[in-house]
């Protein structure tokens, strides 16, 4: 594999540092000063925050890089998207804040979706004037998709929708869902379900926030009561949904630049080690070192992963392997955090003595759900024994 860059890609690379250096000095002093109390993710002025960061990336032309110019796009190629997702975590700056819209949502409407809905939909969702979320996890089904129990019932040129979704992550401020309904209840489980996109403002949608441990509550549950979904917003055939989330999730699931996080994350709590005198122990040492190594372990797997997307591949095994291990590697480093700062690890960002206003306290709270979101790390492993080394279902 060839680590290096092209003189375009570097070039790219000096813009964007040349376009930092010039506006993060913009953002609150809370984003880079962790004795400062900052806003919790779930209140209205962090999300105002976002929003206004992310106009001003869309300005510069950083959103939406590797999407075609015809759909508000910059039409970049995918290394200069990782070009980007580097420089913005070694700068320690937010990303986009429509994660999920410009993630998922929008790719999804790219690959699948009609030329009426790539107008309608995509430059507002890349200008961040609607925010996009996440409508497919269900009480009953949560990593089981196929078992989908929202009902759609066919009404002339509507679609009645009854049913609940969970872990509708930003659904409270969101304006727009990418939806999968059961629609044909005497097919296959796999084979009846529709995918939508669901106006969140419409009649009979309600959305109620769920508390996290954190103290949080990005996260929420939306219930639909004879919801109308008007045809045009099915996006692809119908009963072939299940195969529309498939795409999602490998769009959801193949995150580049998270490697960088977690490098800044090592170095944060080697210097963490330092500030509790930790670090002369060589038994934190060497946990240290072994992070270290599995950071880089997760780093080098998702480049194999993007290798084969350069070459023309769609995502393999190795975005699950990243994935199930990187969201494993990050409880277990927010454990051994928590673990250096003996009694103290007790004190969350309510204390005037709690470390680095309790971040590590929320990470470690947080992590617990990394192996539940995008699928259980039982059911990463499942897929990876069956789809990568060609073992048999249990």
């Amino acid at each position: 594999m060839d680590f290096s860059y092209s003189a375009k890609e570097e070039a790219f690379r000096q813009e964007i540092r040349d376009w930092l250096s010039k506006n993060a000095k913009e953002l609150p002093r809370w984003w880079f000063d962790r004795a400062l109390k900052r806003p919790d993710l779930d209140a209205r002025e962090f999300h105002d925050f976002g929003i206004r960061w992310h106009k001003k990336l869309y300005d510069a032309g950083f959103v939406g890089l590797n999407w075609p110019k015809e759909y508000g796009g910059r039409g970049a190629t995918l290394l200069e998207q990782v070009v980007f997702s580097e420089e913005m975590a070694h700068a320690r700056v937010p990303g986009p804040s429509n994660q999920i819209g410009i993630g998922w949502c929008g790719p999804t409407i790219i690959a699948f979706g009609t030329e009426e809905q790539k107008k309608r939909f995509l430059l507002p969702m890349l200008k961040a004037d609607e925010i996009w979320c996440q409508g497919f996890s269900e009480p009953e089904a949560g990593s089981d998709l196929a078992n989908c129990q929202t009902k759609g019932v066919e009404d002339g040129d509507y679609w009645v929708v009854n049913g609940q979704k969970v872990w509708t992550s930003g659904g409270h401020y969101s304006d727009w869902a990418i939806l999968i309904v059961r629609t044909e209840p005497q097919a296959p489980k796999h084979r009846g379900l529709t995918f939508f996109l669901l106006d969140m403002h419409a009649p009979g949608v309600t959305v109620r926030p769920l508390r996290q441990m954190t103290g949080g509550a990005e996260f929420n549950e939306t219930f639909m009561d004879n919801v109308r979904i008007h045809k045009s917003m099915q996006v692809g055939e119908r009963g072939r949904g299940f195969y529309v989330a498939m795409g999602t999730l490998e769009f959801e699931r193949s995150g580049i630049g998270a490697a960088i996080g977690r490098e800044n994350q090592i170095k944060d709590m080697v210097q963490l080690a330092k500030e509790t005198g930790k670090n002369k122990d060589p038994l934190v040492r060497q946990k240290l070192a072994q992070y270290f190594i599995e950071g880089n372990v997760v780093k080098y797997t998702g480049l194999r992963a993007l290798s084969r997307q350069l070459h023309g591949l769609t995502p393999g095994p190795e975005s699950m392997v990243m994935s199930a291990f990187g969201m494993e590697w990050n409880q277990r480093t927010s454990d051994f955090a928590m673990q250096m700062q003996g009694p103290y690890s007790r004190l969350i960002r309510d204390s005037k003595y709690a470390v680095d206003d309790g971040r590590w306290q929320y990470s470690f709270l947080r992590s617990r759900g990394n192996t539940i979101e995008t699928g259980t790390s039982e059911i990463k492993r499942n897929v990876i024994a069956q789809r990568g080394l060609g073992l048999p279902r249990e």
